[in-house]
């Protein structure tokens, strides 16, 4: 169980923050990047429950990101021993499974893509839209953390599957597809 009794600590003054072994990093280390951009990808999805309460959407949003604090737990968690214990939450399989059978189940109601879409269309479809592109950076940061250091590998899986999932689900915001605002390749250039 986490208790805060105090928010401030002073320990962070010199520019170093706190891991889980006990270990302190820089601030701007790769591993505190990739952590802050899944805390980021949290943040913005959180804006996408509020803009679906009362919607069958809301609860797994709120789903996965109890799951995003758990793998910022895992990425705040160096070493290479990617099993769960009491000391070391992992993300395991089945959270990355759960994903997969998620987006299976949204993209199997959606009409076959025809073009690639711009993110807009409906308010909420535009709001997944910036969380899937806010989780995509988070995965580029959990990769370049991943190049010089371990990461587990169902950490990556799940913040790739994450925005798999935002993609088909802005799509099912949108009418299941009917309301796509579909990319059409060159439309402002002068035509000759």
């Amino acid at each position: 169980m986490v208790k805060l009794n105090k928010i401030y600590t002073r320990t962070g003054d010199d520019g170093t923050t706190g891991l889980v072994d006990g270990s302190r990093v820089h601030k701007h280390a790769a591993r505190m990047e990739a952590i802050g951009s899944v805390d980021e990808a949290n943040s913005v999805l959180g804006l996408a429950v509020v803009a679906l309460a009362g919607t069958h959407y809301a609860a797994p949003l709120t789903r996965i990101q109890n799951d995003l604090f758990d793998l910022g737990a895992d990425l705040a968690t160096p070493g290479e021993d990617f099993t769960p214990s009491p000391m070391a939450l992992r993300i395991v399989a089945e959270q990355v499974e759960w994903l997969e059978h998620a987006i299976d189940g949204v993209n199997g109601e959606l009409a076959p893509l025809t073009s690639f879409i711009l993110p807009g269309g409906s308010e909420a479809a535009a709001r997944i839209h910036i969380a899937r592109a806010t989780t995509r950076r988070a995965e580029r940061a959990c990769a370049a953390l991943a190049a010089v250091e371990p990461v587990n590998p169902q950490a990556l899986a799940y913040i790739n599957r994450l925005s798999d999932y935002l993609f088909v689900l802005a799509r099912a915001l949108n009418d299941y597809g009917a309301g796509d605002v579909l990319w059409v390749p060159g439309a402002s250039r002068a035509q000759d």
